[in-house]
């Protein structure tokens, strides 16, 4: 007779009945046992591969498991974004560089040289950029977003360094020019590919399970833009400081350890970066042959499209700031001294913090709203700047306030998002970093094309008019606006977990087109289905939504 029938059947006294319930009771529970402890084994294999994460699990061993020096949650996002104040500092510290040169320490050399010189060591970062931009961004789909991290932070310290202790052959000034002009550019290649491979990859990293939903593009927006601005404002104020150590007379030490400390922030996380592994999106749902672009194309053209004319605009209209600056500074301190010019650039640097109240506001408008928000205010502050200028010029303090929150509005807003648009919104991750590269670079030939456009703009109009300092703002804020539509009609909104959800729907789309879904993921028994099969798995199921 089997052990479900009634004890009483049996005929055994009530004390051994008892102890046989017991017995089975046990039994069950230690069954019981087994199973959770195989499904919490479970958990924290996947919770291993997920980058390395913990996941939301309290009690889970994945954290005993990872190795000395793996980061999780948001000291990860920032490993993969926090390297872009390279880009913010580099692009800052040109100025300070190119003055204490050119006007201090080789102020003798050939004026043709000079002239050369002062043209092409700012202009060479952008032409390097973009082409890192674009080189890396087919690397970040293809070799993965990890060791284009690496590559980058290597290549930005050996230049870096290089930049610091250039030389002439001979000890001429042409050669030392050249050689500072060739590691600029170098320099720009690597920072342009951190773009498509660390912003790509903290985007993917904000959501980990250990990551609040309500903050995740805020997170972003501090790892990535705000750390670019946060250079803006530290390069200046370095740069005096060194002033102030080595004195006018002999800047040459200044701006060689102004260029050398550029080597510090890739430095103090390449070995963060060599113990991260490849996001779990990526090793999802990556695809590193036989992409069908022909659905792809059709698919996200439009997107990538708009998000990239957004960031050519902004980026153009990002320049006239510069020359609002070199006016206010010739209107308050016409015999001002390189400490002073310095001490200025400080001052309106400043309003780069701006970024903050976007990223405080982020999530609660989402980014497509609150870059439409922040273009507004900068097109409506620029305009009023603009048709004014005759009495702003004659109330200075007023005309600082209103340059300052016009920088600001465009870091809080386009300067926080378009990076947040193009990883979020225009592709899924088999495409993510070439398509964010392709936006990116557009956006740097947009602030390229601007420094050559407004110079020849404002000499239609005499030097001490209105309209010549007024010009360059009347475009700008006429783009700033042409930004706004483009990003209400075309750009679609990012939702919490985007990246996730982007990846399934493209998947579903492949399958439905009859595309080899063998082709999907880095695992070698992927069939595609790894995104569901992932959202099935019982870690995941306890994930908000």
């Amino acid at each position: 007779m089997s052990a479900a029938t009634p004890n009483f059947e049996l005929g055994r006294e009530p004390l051994a009945a008892s102890q046989e319930q017991q017995q089975q009771q046990h039994s069950l529970a230690h069954h019981d046992d087994e199973k959770k402890g195989a499904l919490a084994s479970s958990d924290d294999s996947d919770s291993d591969r997920n980058g390395g994460i913990d996941g939301e699990n309290p009690t889970s061993t994945a954290t005993a498991k990872r190795k000395y020096g793996q980061l999780s949650g948001v000291a990860l996002i920032f490993a993969c974004g926090a390297s872009l104040f390279s880009d913010g500092y580099v692009n800052a510290i040109a100025g300070p560089v190119n003055t204490m040169i050119t006007k201090y320490s080789y102020a003798d050399a050939p004026a043709d040289e000079l002239k050369r010189f002062t043209t092409l060591f700012p202009s060479m970062a952008f032409v390097g950029t973009v082409v890192g931009m674009l080189s890396f961004g087919v690397l970040a789909d293809t070799i993965g977003r990890k060791w284009g991290m690496l590559v980058c932070s290597a290549g930005l310290i050996l230049f870096s360094i290089l930049a610091a202790g250039a030389w002439g052959a001979g000890g001429s000034t042409g050669g030392l020019f050249a050689a500072l002009i060739a590691y600029r550019f170098l320099i720009g290649i690597f920072i342009g590919g951190e773009y498509p491979c660390g912003s790509v990859a903290c985007a993917e990293n904000t959501e980990q399970d250990n990551i609040k939903k309500t903050r995740q593009q805020a997170w972003f927006v501090l790892a990535t833009n705000s750390c670019i601005d946060v250079a803006f404002i530290l390069a200046p104020f370095i740069a005096l400081i060194l002033v102030w150590i080595t004195g006018e007379g002999d800047l040459n030490p200044a701006w060689r350890v102004l260029l050398g400390l550029g080597a510090i922030p890739p430095l103090s996380l390449l070995f963060f970066r060599a113990r991260m592994r490849e996001p779990d999106s990526y090793k999802k749902a990556a695809i590193r042959k036989k992409l069908p672009w022909w659905i792809i194309i059709k698919k996200y053209w439009v997107r990538l499209t708009a998000v990239s004319l957004v960031w050519f605009a902004y980026d153009f209209v990002s320049y006239p700031a510069g020359i609002y600056s070199s006016f206010i500074t010739t209107e308050l301190f016409p015999d001002a001294g390189l400490k002073t010019n310095l001490a200025f650039s400080i001052a309106i640097s400043a309003f780069y913090l701006g970024t903050f109240v976007g990223a405080a506001v982020i999530d609660r408008l989402g980014p497509k709203y609150t870059i439409m928000l922040f273009l507004a205010l900068q097109a409506v502050f620029g305009f009023a700047l603009a048709g004014a200028f005759g009495y702003w010029r004659n109330h200075v303090g007023g005309l600082i306030a209103m340059t300052g929150l016009y920088i600001a509005f465009g870091e809080a807003g386009p300067g926080n998002c378009l990076g947040l648009l193009a990883s979020k919104a225009v592709a899924p991750t088999a495409v993510r970093g070439r398509f964010y590269g392709i936006a990116a670079a557009i956006g740097k030939v947009g602030a390229f094309v601007g420094t050559y456009t407004f110079t020849p703009l404002q000499e239609r109009f005499p030097e001490d008019s209105d309209n010549y300092y007024a010009a360059p703002y009347y475009v700008g804020s006429a783009l700033a606006v042409v930004a706004f539509f483009l990003v209400l009609f075309f750009v679609p909104a990012v939702q919490t977990d985007g990246i996730r959800k982007m990846d399934e729907e493209f998947l579903t789309l492949l399958r439905e087109s009859g595309y080899d879904m063998d082709n999907v993921g880095l695992d070698s028994t992927s069939t595609g289905e790894t995104i569901e099969s992932a959202n099935n798995a019982p870690h995941v199921t306890h994930k908000e939504h």
